[in-house]
């Protein structure tokens, strides 16, 4: 009874409109399913039986006829002669056990996800697969330096209320009836995915917001809900995923992929030109998604359009005159991202990397008494560092062995594929396996990891130009707003309890092959007019 009271009580006292409400500690952690339970316990088995078996009982047969001459990187032909044959397909072997043991470890999260990124260092280190300085160095990989100085940079956002401020102000000016809120939140992700590189950190600034608005009209969740609770959180998710895919600072994933990609062609691939390819396919998805879910998945009924709370929007206006005037501290932090942005942009001109430049805006951002921040107002999540720390190291026991490449040639072999098969064959297929793999994967990093590596094996395979398949794979790492676990702001957004299962799959399955199609279409027009893909492969038009 006394807890029944107690929770009655905090229910009255819950205020709706209080933005204070909806921060990222104070919502109710969802409880693992039966099914997640008992995954997170064969987690840990099947991993190593996994290691076991792969690592040192079967010996696959398409390891044991490998040619040094059909090794693609520097990496692997330098092991090849430095192991001999035996020795580099023992190597082989054993970064395929840890490979998989990996996957499992991180698909059922029997461990914590940086730990297994541990492990996974460990293991690459003692079964001699990476000498130590490579394994350990990748802590200090240009993509991690990247990340950090991001979060430094997102951290002088929230701490100054930039972000916010800018956020309230968009809502409060445009925001007057309720398809212009929608609208609203369209051109708020957009423009805080070109500063902002962590989808988490955007989410936790925009989802008190949106949760004061769904009150407004009408949505608290659970048996509460309605259309317009569900469209501007389910819209949210995929606008705070969706923007991250339009800039190579969009995400780390983005960043590692194009890493991937860069050793594979010994060149460069520029903010400009992920920026030129993908700004256009993003706002074409967000617009897409904006009318599925207005027109088609959460139509509103009319009730739905008007407030439900009288001067709901005065309580926005309220917190918004909170912030005050703009501060000086504001208007530096505005200067460094735009200062930021416009080196970023033309990083092809000057040749300064994101990382030098990021650098750069992070320390003009902690200067004493000329900065903006202290170190202690930072928040870097160092747990996900760990956790990209061992995606990256296994990228370099990719390289140091070669197994994507292996693996594809086998597989083709396999199958019986000449290389004369057509481009839009593998196009298709690459792309698509790219795509819906995020409907199985908790990790975009993971996904970078895995296909990004195959799509330069396939290329290279069968003489395509390693970007027309591999940078069009890239672009399809940020579609992970289908399922709770598909990404941190999904996990993290389902938890708000505005929406069902099947809700977010008909909506996000929906966008997820829409996009799909949209990428193909872009391999036969702006993509060929780009020079991604080549002249006259698709023949479609």
């Amino acid at each position: 009874m006394e807890n029944g009271s107690l929770d009655k009580k905090r229910a009255a006292d819950f205020d709706p409109l209080d933005m204070h409400q909806y921060r990222i500690e104070k919502l109710p952690k969802r409880k693992k399913s039966g099914f997640e339970k008992a995954l997170m316990l064969i987690g840990p088995i099947l991993a190593l039986a996994s290691f076991l078996v792969l690592g040192f009982f079967v010996h696959l047969p398409f390891l044991q006829d490998i040619d040094p001459s059909g090794l693609v990187s520097e990496e692997a032909r330098k092991a090849f002669d430095k192991l001999g044959p035996e020795g580099f397909i023992r190597s082989n072997e054993l970064m395929l056990a840890i490979f998989i043991a990996s996957i499992i470890l991180w698909i059922t999260e029997a461990i914590p996800n940086y730990l297994t990124s541990l492990i996974i260092i460990a293991g690459l280190v003692l079964s001699g697969v990476l000498g130590e300085k490579e394994a350990y160095a990748q802590l200090g990989h240009p993509v991690m330096w990247l990340n950090i100085m991001s979060f430094v940079l997102a951290s002088m956002l929230v701490a100054t209320g930039v972000a916010k401020r800018f956020a309230l102000w968009f809502i409060l000016r445009f925001g007057k009836n309720a398809g212009t809120i929608f609208i609203s939140f369209l051109i708020i992700n957009a423009v805080l995915s070109a500063f902002i590189s962590a989808t988490t950190a955007k989410a936790a600034i925009l989802l008190p917001i949106f949760m004061v608005i769904a009150a407004i009209y009408g949505a608290r969740g659970g048996e509460q809900r309605n259309n317009f609770g569900r469209s501007i959180v389910l819209q949210n998710l995929f606008y705070i995923n969706i923007g991250a895919s339009g800039f190579l600072t969009g995400s780390g994933a983005n960043l590692l992929a194009a890493a991937l990609i860069t050793g594979a062609i010994g060149g460069n691939i520029f903010f400009s030109d992920w920026m030129m390819a993908m700004f256009p396919m993003m706002l074409t998805m967000m617009l897409i998604g904006y009318i599925l879910a207005m027109k088609v998945f959460f139509p509103l009924s009319p009730g739905e359009r008007l407030p439900s709370i009288a001067g709901g929007m005065s309580r926005l206006r309220e917190e918004f005159e909170k912030l005050g005037s703009i501060k000086p501290a504001e208007i530096k932090a505005v200067i460094i991202f735009l200062l930021i942005l416009v080196f970023w942009s033309t990083d092809s001109l000057h040749g300064i990397s994101p990382t030098a430049v990021a650098f750069v805006g992070a320390i003009m951002a902690l200067l004493p008494r000329i900065g903006i921040v202290s170190w202690n107002e930072v928040d870097i999540p160092w747990h996900l560092m760990l956790f990209s720390a061992g995606a990256y190291t296994l990228g370099a026991g990719f390289s140091a062995t070669d197994l994507p490449s292996i693996g594809v040639n086998a597989f083709f072999d396999h199958l019986g594929i000449t290389r004369e098969t057509h481009f839009w064959v593998l196009y298709l297929m690459l792309t698509g396996v790219m795509v819906f793999s995020a409907l199985i994967f908790q990790s975009k990093t993971m996904r970078a990891m895995i296909f990004v590596p195959i799509a330069i094996g396939v290329a290279t395979r069968f003489g395509y130009e390693v970007i027309s398949l591999a940078l069009p794979v890239a672009f399809m790492i940020e579609h992970v707003y289908v399922l709770p676990f598909n990404s941190k702001p999904a996990a993290l957004i389902y938890e708000t309890d505005h929406y069902n299962l099947s809700d977010t799959f008909r909506y996000g399955f929906t966008l997820m092959f829409i996009a799909w199609l949209l990428i193909i279409l872009a391999g036969e027009t702006w993509f060929r007019y780009l020079g991604i893909t080549p002249d006259g492969v698709f023949g479609i038009f």
